[in-house]
């Protein structure tokens, strides 16, 4: 035997024994778990066997089931074939009863429809005699009415023309016996919107029966100076008479008038608006002021002209005593020195925007430098996680890692 110590009790004890019973308990271990192992595939096999003859016994179930009905219905069928026979030469002796008694109610469906469309020409035939006598009776009744009013017509038709004329002539004498009341009524009209317009002026009538025009406007500036003379006619008949123009000519030149002009209510056939004819301004009562206005400023700057021209000599031997005078040298140096005191006080806002400026000039750098290297450190910090700023780049830079 060989016996061996054990170096932590020193017991002594077979080596060969000691392996040998190891050797056997390992086997019996593994023994036991094969043994397990072949109980758990035995039973898995169980299972497989009682599930594979389950499925076995319901296939055979199902085929036994088809075969049963497949017999049942044969049976069924054979039964029922003699009944389904029955049933179909019945069938064919109601259908034909059916057909029979369908081509009755036809026919029956038939004579009244006949019957129907009979009446219906019947009462359509009705109708149109009905409505042909009586489009004859309101024929009648209409040539008859037509008759009594042409009758009435012609009366009334003579009834306005004889008022027509009645009209026409109390018209024209109406008008015969006004146009002279018209033409007062325009001349006053005309009066009042002169002095209205033009207080500055002199607005002159020209008495009944005096030979002449109807109104005279002596023109005169804010001065009161005299400017000129314009003369006005009146008219408010139906034609332009020929002699109108020749006869205010003759008044011009008698008053010694500048201008002419002569208010119509109807103008001359080659003028539609007011203009010049012949040396006379012709227009319209609507027309009248804004031509009067337009005419009298002529005359105003004619005569402005005119008083410029007279005396010239005087008036420079007067202007040059003023511009050598001590009176203007006094005017001029006032000028001078509020022109003077402008400028200081321009020059002195400019010193004080110039320092506001630079200050803030100042202010924006320094924000602008440390937005430079705030975005510089953070560039070089993330690289190209932060998107370039181009107006921190130089053109045409490239980004780098």
């Amino acid at each position: 035997m060989n016996q061996t110590t054990c170096p932590h009790c020193g017991h002594r004890f077979d080596a060969g024994e000691a392996l040998q019973k190891h050797l056997d308990i390992e086997l019996r271990k593994k023994i036991e778990e094969q043994e397990k192992l072949n109980a758990q595939k035995l039973e898995e096999y169980k299972k497989q066997i009682a599930e594979e003859k389950r499925q076995f016994e319901q296939e055979e179930k199902k085929k036994m089931w088809a075969i049963a009905q497949s017999e049942a219905k044969k049976r069924v069928e054979e039964a029922n074939s003699a009944q389904i026979q029955a049933l179909k030469e019945e069938n064919e002796q109601k259908q034909k009863q059916i057909l029979a008694s369908q081509q009755k109610e036809l026919e029956l469906l038939r004579r009244e429809t006949e019957l129907k469309n009979q009446q219906d020409q019947l009462r359509i035939q009705l109708e149109k005699d009905m409505l042909q006598k009586r489009q004859e009776i309101e024929e009648a009744a209409r040539k008859k009415e037509e008759e009594r009013f042409e009758l009435i017509k012609k009366e009334y038709e003579k009834r306005l023309e004889d008022q027509v004329k009645l009209v026409d002539e109390m018209k024209r004498k109406a008008e015969q016996g006004s146009m002279q009341m018209q033409g007062e009524v325009q001349e006053l009209a005309l009066e009042e919107l002169l002095q209205a317009a033009f207080p500055y002026d002199e607005i002159q009538e020209v008495g009944k029966g005096i030979r002449g025009a109807d109104v005279i406007q002596i023109v005169r500036n804010e001065l009161g100076q005299d400017c000129g003379k314009i003369i006005y006619e009146s008219k408010r008949t139906q034609n332009f008479g020929g002699d109108w123009i020749d006869k205010l000519k003759d008044d011009q030149r008698n008053i010694g008038a500048d201008i002419a002009v002569l208010v119509t209510q109807t103008m001359p056939k080659d003028m539609e608006r007011f203009g010049e004819k012949d040396g006379v301004w012709v227009c319209n009562f609507l027309e009248m002021k804004a031509l009067v206005f337009a005419l009298r400023k002529i005359l105003i700057q004619t005569q402005t002209v005119k008083s410029s021209q007279e005396n010239r000599a005087d008036k420079m031997a007067v202007m040059y005593s003023y511009l050598t005078s001590n009176q203007f040298k006094q005017q001029i140096e006032a000028i001078v020195d509020g022109f003077k005191t402008l400028k200081d006080d321009l020059d002195r806002e400019k010193r004080a925007f110039q320092k506001i400026w630079k200050e803030r000039e100042a202010t924006i750098e320094k924000v602008l430098g440390s937005t430079i290297d705030m975005y510089g450190s953070m560039r070089g910090i993330a690289g190209k996680a932060i998107d370039r700023i181009q107006y921190l780049e130089l053109p045409g830079a490239d980004d780098e890692d």
